[in-house]
């Protein structure tokens, strides 16, 4: 079992790296331990880019690592604090990707200017301001996990985002999501111009039609896929 979760933690990582989702060696995905024990999660000091499964261990809830080698991440508190709370989360990522950075500094609101932001809007999406520093504390991670909310993604303020899923699959996919949402919000806002977007009705309509559970699996086996094109 855990050379599995292994294998996944890497297969999102690197799908991660490859949309452009790596900062250098910060950003991570996780997986619940289905033992309960705590989050498997890349270890500290690589890119996502180039994470194999010998680099995926298990964090406990109080940063101690039981399975694996390797420094961890400081922020385990994200994961661990989030699976604690959220019994309905398999998966969890925290990335810096760009145009989620911007957006959340901007303090514009994300509207549903494109398919891709109907998968979290409506709600609108949270945006966590306790701190822009890093996540490292277990009473941080809570404090985000409490902002989260019952919602499929966050942004942290001049931080990055989180993005959660009943697995780990579904939870990168969100992430990627999420980024291009952000974009082709700023994209919109920068031409000016009167913008519109679509109604909750439709919105909520469309998150059925496009990104129901088949569907984001499919879109995770395409992005497999391209690692290895």
């Amino acid at each position: 079992m855990s050379d599995d979760i292994r294998e996944l933690v890497s297969l999102a990582s690197r799908v991660l790296g490859a949309a452009d989702h790596d900062d250098f060696i910060w950003g991570h995905a996780s997986a619940r331990d289905p033992e309960g024990r705590g989050a498997w999660i890349k270890r500290s000091g690589l890119g996502l880019a180039e994470v194999r499964p010998d680099d995926v261990h298990l964090v406990s809830p109080d940063g101690d690592v039981l399975e694996g080698d390797g420094p961890r991440h400081v922020e385990f508190p994200i994961h661990t604090e989030i699976l604690a709370a959220r019994p309905d989360v398999g998966g969890v990522v925290h990335s810096h990707s760009p145009h989620a950075v911007a957006l959340a500094a901007a303090g514009v609101e994300l509207r549903p200017v494109s398919h891709a932001a109907t998968f979290f809007v409506p709600p609108a999406v949270p945006v966590f301001t306790e701190t822009t520093d890093l996540i490292r504390t277990r009473e941080l991670g809570r404090s985000v996990a409490k902002t989260l909310d019952d919602c499929s993604g966050l942004f942290l303020v001049n931080h990055g985002l989180v993005t959660v899923g009943p697995d780990l699959q579904t939870a990168t996919f969100a992430a990627l999501l999420l980024e291009s949402a952000a974009e082709q919000m700023l994209r919109t806002l920068a031409f000016g111009g009167t913008p519109r977007w679509t109604d909750d009705e439709e919105a909520l309509a469309k998150r059925e039609h496009i990104y129901h559970p088949a569907a984001v699996h499919s879109a995770w086996d395409h992005l497999v896929r391209g690692l290895s094109a």
